[in-house]
């Protein structure tokens, strides 16, 4: 056997263990793949799974899109200069505080890559995004699953959670996929004991992915915590509220020593050129943003009725999504995808008995609830 082949043999078993064990992120299904499964019309489908704008994209995103198209021949802007700029002024930091992703999940991955090694842990909540855990064991780190409380963050738990090996503590506020929120006070209070106990040695990666949906009193200029703390980390995105989930751009907040971290590990280009345009589009859209904000907190309140009226459990959400208590979660998923409704099972996430209903339009909420109950009601 040659030298080569004995070095392609030999590859399988090196390959890290926690690698190797590693289950792949499982995301919606799409609605492509449910019409050839189940011979449905892909118009007739209704996808409530993946936490999107049921809006779609704004126009003004459209728009910018439509303006750089004829420039994609070139690479993005390395450094995306206009849109940490937009960024800046609308979050009031120095534009070095800002780094971009390839979606807000591409922030966690940086940070669990700058931040993590084999030896080092993370400290995350039980029933958290599920993205926490893979990027904790993506690094080889030892994981600190920390019980959750009333389906949420314990704080007081993962504060004495942390231990000498800790680098990173992850929190979703709001979380993912329980809809959960953490009072300002509450995350404020936290951040100020883990900086005193700690200082730089461990990071706070507060994730807030669906802070645009939350009402106008419960919203923390979260950019002013960044200013207080040098360990702290501040992601958002455009996925959700800013109906940019196709183009994938995300960004973060944090003082110049972690913004250094995260871009050396950060690959080049990552946030692509129709991606930068839109944001800075979408990002000056308060008109969209609030439609968006109004419609979700009406197609809550028509699913919690729903809900209600079936007698169903439920948690309350402060997302664009409702996690409901089924019971044969399995069996009742499936029964909704051969009846054009797609959903997102949580048994990954250890709820194998509840749903999570992506808020969608006025006439999928009222689909998705006459299936619900159909299938509720069948013998």
């Amino acid at each position: 056997m040659s030298t080569q082949e004995l070095k392609t043999a030999a590859l399988p078993d090196a390959v890290p263990d926690y690698v190797r064990a590693i289950a792949p992120y499982q995301a919606g299904k799409p609605i492509e793949e449910l019409a050839r499964e189940f011979k449905l019309d892909p118009a007739s489908i209704v996808k409530l799974a993946s936490n999107e704008n049921p809006l779609g994209v704004p126009a003004s995103a459209q728009r910018a899109m439509t303006a750089v198209i004829s420039g994609l021949g070139r690479y993005p802007d390395p450094n995306g200069f206009d849109l940490k700029a937009a960024l800046a002024a609308h979050y009031h930091v120095p534009a070095d505080w800002i780094t971009l992703g390839n979606g807000s999940n591409d922030l966690l991955e940086l940070a669990s890559l700058a931040l993590l090694s084999p030896g080092a842990a993370s400290v995350y909540a039980q029933h958290a995004f599920a993205v926490y855990r893979l990027a904790t064991q993506a690094r080889g780190a030892r994981h600190i699953m920390v019980p959750a409380r009333d389906h949420g963050h314990d704080l007081d738990a993962m504060f004495n959670a942390i231990d000498g090996d800790t680098r990173l503590v992850f929190i979703a506020n709001p979380n993912n996929p329980t809809g959960t929120f953490l009072p300002a006070a509450e995350v404020a209070a936290f951040l100020a004991r883990v900086y005193e106990r700690h200082g730089d040695r461990v990071t706070v990666l507060l994730d807030e992915a669906y802070n645009e949906y939350l009402d106008p009193e419960l919203r923390v200029d979260s950019a002013r915590w960044v200013e207080q703390y040098s360990n702290l980390i501040v992601s958002r995105t455009f996925s959700k509220a800013y109906g940019l989930a196709g183009l994938r751009v995300g960004f973060a907040i944090a003082q110049p020593r972690l913004t250094d971290l995260l871009n050396r590990v950060r690959q080049p280009f990552n946030v692509n050129s129709l991606a930068q345009a839109a944001a800075i589009a979408a990002l000056g859209d308060a008109q969209f943003l609030q439609q968006s904000y109004e419609l979700n907190k009406r197609g809550k309140q028509e699913l919690v009725q729903g809900f209600e009226r079936l007698g169903l459990q439920f948690v309350p959400s402060y997302g664009n999504f409702v996690l409901v208590r089924v019971g044969d979660a399995s069996r009742i998923n499936l029964e909704l995808l051969k009846r054009g409704v797609i959903v997102r099972p949580v048994a990954g996430d250890g709820l194998p008995e509840w749903l999570r209903i992506s808020i969608g339009l006025p006439e999928e909420n009222a689909r998705f609830l006459a299936a619900l109950t159909e299938i509720l009601d069948a013998p």
